[in-house]
Formats: structure tokens, C-alpha cells, sequence
């Protein structure tokens, strides 16, 4: 090793470039413990990481690491790691002796300085501006980490790991990808000359945790009057388009409807990346798959939407509609393939609407205006709309029922609304959720079917507050 030993060692150990001291044996907190052990290295610490990382290669062959199981893998390198260390004989702590192996075991089979924050429960979404600058979403609010890659070729590195692991490829031909992790996670990747100051990847998490919808009551984000409507739309076979825009929690509220399915039932789900939850025993899962190298071999949305039809679906999910399969949506919904969900961006439900009558234009099937929106009124039912505020909490904004057509407009009746008050003195918005006194047209299919929809979750005279204490 490159840099000087310590001649004299005592009792006590010292990190190598920090004031921290840990006494041997001296009994730390368990989560003073953690809080080191995730610590960036001081550039000190991160020359010895390297030398002991360059050390590893010359005596580990990778190519038959990877084919252990991925526990006995990790096992392995931390002997070995531990071993080098050893043999360098520099006074190392336990804490930063921890944080060494679990990087450099970090750079082998994961995602190298990714991966303390793909362990926090607490981020939603990472996002790398570059080696030197990322960003993470914790509680609806970004912030700047000071993890950071050591150069844009470390990062590359890993954006490469990433791309192979799901057999796609990125390059100058090819700089834009989407993939997914191994937790589900989806990734979006960009790289020059697309992006001018270098590569750029965006991670949206994948929870394990499944939500119902009593999390979503109790963090304020639906009314208690919300929860038996929104299962009697689902139970009742209603076509549902969840609208929001990015990072509103379309997703989680779609996965969250879906559970009051039927264990009955056959689901076929339909996504670009894969991060539906879908909790029943009977689930098909397609997810699309871009060219190969030559331009060819590509299966898009509307191809899975075509195929889902010949595969006796009960139900239908698609995971977001964004193109030319809006067509082949509206058909299916309008054939008996009742009770389907998806979600769309937009930003108010007049232009969910809007975007899927875009849709439809936009799939060469030359149709008049007027027919393209009565197919939309009479196969979506439902939308729902929703909002992330400024102080990160997602609302139920807005639920509407499509009622039909008149002349050539889409009639909606607004069934629940958000009402906003103002900014408490912790700079949160609040507000409050009133019914509008609508009645829905569905009132009587949903008693028709034997679903229960008492009169007064329609009493305009009540109201909900979102406060969650």
C-alpha cells in the first residue's frame, strides 16, 4: 500500500483523515454505529478503498463470483476485503474497516454509491445529475445528497451494469434507455450527446411496503367518504383513468384500487416497466420491449393491449396510457372487458380527456371528432384526479363520473372535491373534502349488483379535513 503506516498503535483507533475515536470495546449506539458506517470517506479513506478495491480484482475472479447466489457472493468479497486490510497492517477502526468492505462490495455486485440510498425506506425517487450532483425525494420534498460518484467514468460504469443486466444496450446510437433494477425499481437514463453535461439517470423506487387505503386516510390524502366509493367502483366493474401529473402518485393509488378486485378474477397488466403490485393469485404481467440493435424486434404498448384481448382477461391494467393504444383501450372497454384500470398524465380530469381523445387522433384510424368522444364517454367511467401539493403531501382531488355526450361535448359531474384553505405555520396545505350532492348515474348498477352505497356519502352538507394528527 501506498500510504504510511502508523507506528505507533495504542488501545484506542483513529479514523485515517477524521476526528471520530472509537474506543476497542467501548459499547456505541446502535445507531451512531449506522450513521458512520454510511458516511462518505475523507479522501484519505477513499485512496486506501481504492488500493484495497484494486487489490480484490487482481485475486477474485468475477466471472465466477457472479454465478454464486448473490448472499454467498457478498460473503466472499467481505472475507476477502477484510483479509486485505488486514495484511495492510494501517490502524483501522471497526466503523471504517465496516464502511470500506460494504463499498467495495457495493462496486462489485451493486450499484456502488447508489446503494445507501436504495437502502433508505425513506427515498421515493434518486436522481443523478451527473457524478457530482444527486438528488434525492423523501417525503414528496427533493433534497442534495453529498453522495457522489468519483468521475464520469465511474458512473458510466454503472449505468452499463445496470443497461446488461436487462439485456438492453446505451451508446451514441442508442443514449436513451429505460430499464429496471432487480427490486423493481425503474430506471430512465440519458447520455450524451443528449445530455450536455453528462450522463443523467433517474430512479423511481419500488416499495415492498403495499399500501391500503386506510394509509391513505390516515395520511390525509383521501376522505373517509372516498374509501366505500372507491371500492364500489372497482367491485362494481366501473373502467377507472386515475390522472395526475409526474410524481402524484398515480401508480400507488392505481396498485391501491386494485386490490378490491376479485381473487377471482384473471388480471392482465400491461406496462412500459414493471412496477404494477397487483394482489391477486391470477395475474399475467406483459411489459414492453424496445429494438434491438438492428431496429428490430420492438413490442409495443398497443401490440401487449391487442395480444391481452386473445388471452381471456376478466380484467385489464395498464400501467400508464401514453400513445396510439388509447384506441385499442377505449375498443376493449367497450366490448366487455369491463371494470379496467390505467392512469394517465394530465393535470385536471376535463384534460384526461383531452390527452386520451389526442391519443386516439394520433393512431392513423381516421374517425370523426364526435365518434372518437362518444367511444371515450360511453367506456370510462371513472377519473380520478390527483395532486401532489408544494408541501409534497398527494391528494384525492377530484372525483368525476362521465355522464355521456351532449352535442359534441363529454358531459362530467363532479362527485368529490378538494377544497383549499391555506398554509398552516408549518408551511403545510390544508383543507378539506366535501361531496358535492351529486347522486352518480351508477347508483343504481351499484345496487343492482348487491353493493351498498349509503345516500349520505353524498350529503354536500359534510366535510372531511385532510389534517392527518
Amino acid at each position: 500500500m501506498k500510504m504510511d503506516r502508523a507506528t505507533n498503535q495504542s488501545d484506542e483507533s483513529t479514523d485515517l483523515c477524521s476526528n471520530e475515536t472509537v474506543q476497542r470495546g467501548e459499547p456505541m449506539a446502535t445507531a451512531r454505529i449506522q450513521r458512520l458506517e454510511r458516511a462518505p470517506l475523507s479522501p484519505q479513506e477513499e485512496v486506501f478503498k481504492k488500493e484495497i478495491h484494486q487489490e480484490l480484482l487482481k485475486v477474485v475472479d468475477l466471472a465466477l463470483i457472479n454465478t454464486l447466489p448473490e448472499v454467498d457472493a457478498r460473503e466472499q468479497l467481505r472475507q476477502i476485503s477484510q483479509q486485505l486490510i488486514d495484511a495492510s497492517t494501517l490502524p483501522i477502526n471497526r466503523v471504517i474497516r465496516n464502511r470500506i468492505v460494504k463499498q467495495i462490495e457495493d462496486e462489485v455486485m451493486g450499484l456502488g454509491p447508489l446503494e445507501p440510498l436504495l437502502a433508505d425506506a425513506d427515498v421515493a425517487d434518486i436522481l443523478v445529475n451527473g457524478h457530482k450532483a444527486i438528488y434525492v425525494e423523501r417525503k414528496g420534498k427533493l433534497e442534495k445528497t453529498d453522495v457522489r460518484f468519483n468521475d464520469e467514468a465511474h458512473l458510466r460504469n454503472i449505468i452499463d451494469r445496470i443497461v446488461s443486466s436487462v439485456g438492453r444496450r446505451i451508446d451514441e446510437s442508442s443514449p436513451m434507455v429505460d430499464a429496471r433494477l432487480k427490486d423493481g425499481s425503474r430506471v430512465n437514463i440519458i447520455i450524451p450527446p443528449l445530455a450536455i453535461d453528462g450522463a443523467m439517470m433517474s430512479i423511481r423506487r419500488f416499495t415492498l411496503t403495499r399500501l391500503d387505503m386506510s394509509n391513505l386516510v390516515d395520511l390525509g390524502s383521501v376522505p373517509p367518504i372516498a374509501t366505500k366509493l372507491l371500492a364500489a367502483v372497482v367491485k362494481g366493474r366501473l373502467n377507472v383513468l386515475v390522472s395526475g401529473g409526474t410524481g402524484s402518485g398515480k401508480t400507488t393509488l392505481l396498485n391501491i384500487l386494485s386490490g378490491y378486485i376479485p381473487d377471482d378474477e384473471r388480471i392482465v397488466t400491461i406496462e412500459d416497466s414493471a412496477e404494477l403490485q397487483m394482489q391477486q393469485p391470477h395475474v399475467v404481467r406483459l411489459e414492453t420491449r424496445p429494438s434491438n440493435i438492428e431496429g428490430k424486434g420492438e413490442v409495443t404498448q398497443r401490440d401487449l393491449v391487442k395480444n391481452a384481448l386473445r388471452m381471456r382477461p376478466e380484467r385489464i391494467v395498464i400501467g400508464e396510457v401514453r400513445g396510439v393504444e388509447a384506441f385499442d383501450m377505449l375498443q376493449a372497454m367497450n366490448t366487455g372487458h369491463d371494470g379496467s384500470l390505467t392512469t394517465i398524465h394530465a393535470n385536471t380530469a376535463r384534460d384526461a380527456l383531452s390527452r386520451v381523445e389526442n391519443m386516439v387522433m394520433m393512431s392513423g384510424i381516421e374517425l370523426p371528432l364526435k365518434t372518437v368522444r362518444q367511444q371515450i364517454s360511453s367506456a370510462i367511467h371513472v377519473v380520478l384526479q390527483i395532486q401532489r401539493f408544494e408541501d409534497g403531501r398527494r391528494r384525492l382531488v377530484s372525483m368525476q363520473e362521465i355522464n355521456g355526450m351532449e352535442g359534441e361535448v363529454v358531459t362530467m359531474s363532479e362527485l368529490l372535491s378538494f377544497h383549499r384553505r391555506g398554509i398552516d405555520e408549518n408551511g403545510k396545505v390544508f383543507g378539506v373534502f366535501k361531496a358535492t350532492g351529486i347522486v352518480p348515474g351508477f347508483y343504481e348498477h351499484m345496487i343492482q349488483r348487491g353493493i351498498d352505497l349509503p345516500m349520505s356519502l353524498f350529503d354536500p352538507d359534510q366535510e372531511w379535513s385532510d389534517k392527518n394528527e
